[in-house]
């Protein structure tokens, strides 16, 4: 175990060390010689298949998913065997509450993304804004790479423990007031674990010339990103699905992360490359 570890680390060094020579620009790549290499990348052709690609991979990431799991399961509880009215009735609020719950996620997520966006599009001057957002997204997909690598060795990229407390609590006794306020809650609380191939999706769309087909593209991108969420809680409105799908998260959901971090270390050093 020792050995892995020296080896990742050096792996995850060196990849690191690559992208902050290329953002500050220690050195040229091929790419770099050729004037105007940046626009293809941040081009519609390149950025619409990213962003819906991106938006639907994010929506299955680990944080979200999993609390939404588990929100689901508790109001899934409440009802245990009821059918007919009764359980209609449950399964109704289950879908009225979640609505109401991904819906303050989508909100929050695009108020930080518009941020985002604003401040690496001010920093445009040498593509400074799209560099540090590039290289922040490379670090958290390396950090989320790692935790598929050695997931015992160092901190996990992970929303806090008390999240999943807040909503399994919450999802017993909540109004839809209080599910959006848990929705505003957990979507800035896992950004840490999810942000990653966001900053990256952001720094691209930074590349392109005018803020207002960027916001256009971010939007798309929340959209997305919520779908898989939605998708989820329309199944989970079946006892038997969602017992499926909690399984199916456990046992899949570091390949996800892998998966996830792998794809935002690529595009990350993409972007870094061509700017």
């Amino acid at each position: 175990m020792g050995g892995r570890r020296v080896l990742v680390a050096v792996s995850l060094s060196l990849v690191l060390m690559v992208a902050i020579g290329l953002a500050a620009e220690v050195w040229d790549t091929p790419a770099r010689f050729y004037s105007g290499v940046s626009v293809p990348l941040a081009s519609g052709s390149v950025a619409l298949p990213t962003v819906l690609i991106a938006g639907l991979a994010d929506g299955i990431n680990p944080c979200a998913f999993t609390l939404l799991l588990l929100f689901a399961a508790a109001i899934a509880s409440m009802w245990g065997d009821a059918d007919g009215a009764a359980g209609m009735a449950l399964r109704t609020r289950m879908i009225l509450y979640g609505g109401a719950f991904i819906l303050a996620i989508f909100i929050t997520y695009l108020v930080l993304g518009t941020g985002l966006l604003w401040a690496s599009t001010a920093l445009s001057q040498n593509h400074l804004g799209p560099r540090l957002g590039a290289l922040a997204s490379i670090f958290l997909g390396l950090w989320m790479i790692k935790d598929y690598l050695v997931p015992d060795w160092g901190p996990r990229l992970s929303a806090p423990a008390m999240i999943g407390t807040f909503v399994r609590g919450w999802g017993r006794r909540a109004t839809l007031a209080s599910m959006f306020g848990l929705g505003v809650l957990v979507g800035l609380c896992t950004v840490p674990c999810s942000g990653a191939i966001y900053l990256a999706v952001v720094s691209m769309l930074a590349l392109r010339q005018n803020f207002a087909e960027s916001y256009l593209y971010l939007i798309l991108y929340n959209v997305m990103f919520v779908v898989p969420l939605i998708g989820l809680l329309l199944a989970a409105s079946a006892r038997p699905v969602l017992n499926r799908l909690g399984r199916w998260n456990l046992h899949h959901r570091n390949y996800v992360r892998l998966g996830l971090g792998s794809g935002v270390v690529t595009l990350g050093l993409a972007i870094l490359a061509t700017v």
